[in-house]
């Protein structure tokens, strides 16, 4: 019977319905927050909402019971069940914060999507790399936000007049955001020379640093692409084989 209720969960079909009924779910929460359409059809929407919720409580209650205490040992797995369970919270005042998360049941759409699931795999397994960019990135901002303090501070306080200002509007300079006319250029008006700071610290940030990320996290997904590839063919070789040697048996039989 487990046997039968995994295969079922497996379909395309109940996996495709799922996925409908999480992107369902979040128009409907969207609709929650307009007054108008509360007005309009508030208890319609609440049902419905409701209706979703209970689809995904039996979804998880029959993958715990086709794959027992195996469900426990996956990760998405539990995603989904912490998930799921904050949306059972009750709405008193001292849980408003927790049912306001009810949104985040849409990030079950990962979990259901093998596709998905490779980005945020590929993401996870970037971050150990993507520390020693970052403190790259710390040492670069503190170095950098020191120096602006000193040569700006006196004369743009409010950009420059502390570190943490100088960080923050280094930050800004390193998202691209009104950068040349907000920031540098009236800067450049007092200190002529501001350039020779800015642009460096430009390209070494926004070009460099940041495109080192994005290639950790391509090169992460990339691999595990890869890995769910080989894990396929050896899944369909073992398959292969298995029906080569029941082919075997057969013919030994009827020798």
């Amino acid at each position: 019977m487990r046997a039968r209720v995994a295969a079922f969960l497996d379909r395309p079909l109940v996996r495709n319905g799922i996925i409908a009924v999480i992107l369902f779910n979040a128009a409907i929460l969207g609709l929650e927050t307009s007054e108008k359409a509360m007005a309009l059809a508030g208890p319609l929407i609440l049902a419905l909402d409701a209706a979703c919720l209970a689809i995904f409580v039996v979804e998880l209650a029959l993958k715990i019971y086709a794959r027992g205490f195996a469900f426990f040992r996956n990760g998405w797995n539990l995603f989904d069940l912490v998930i799921v369970g904050v949306a059972l919270v009750p709405a008193g005042h001292s849980f408003s914060v927790l049912r306001a998360l009810r949104i985040l049941r849409v990030l079950r759409v990962l979990s259901v999507s093998p596709s998905l699931r490779r980005v945020v795999e590929g993401f996870v397994r970037a971050i150990p790399g993507m520390g020693s960019v970052f403190l790259l990135i710390a040492i670069i901002f503190y170095i950098g936000a020191v120096m602006a303090t000193e040569l700006f501070g006196a004369t743009f306080p409010e950009w420059f007049g502390s570190l943490g200002r100088s960080a923050y509007t280094l930050f800004q300079v390193m998202t691209l955001e009104s950068w040349s006319m907000g920031i540098v250029r009236p800067v450049m008006e007092i200190h002529p020379q501001a350039w020779m700071f800015f642009v460096p610290f430009i390209i070494v940030t926004t070009f460099a640093v940041v495109n080192l990320l994005v290639g950790l996290i391509v090169n992460s997904m990339q691999e595990a692409h890869e890995r769910e590839d080989n894990a396929r063919t050896d899944e369909y070789r073992d398959e292969v084989l298995a029906r080569l040697r029941a082919i075997e048996a057969r013919l030994e039989a009827r020798e």
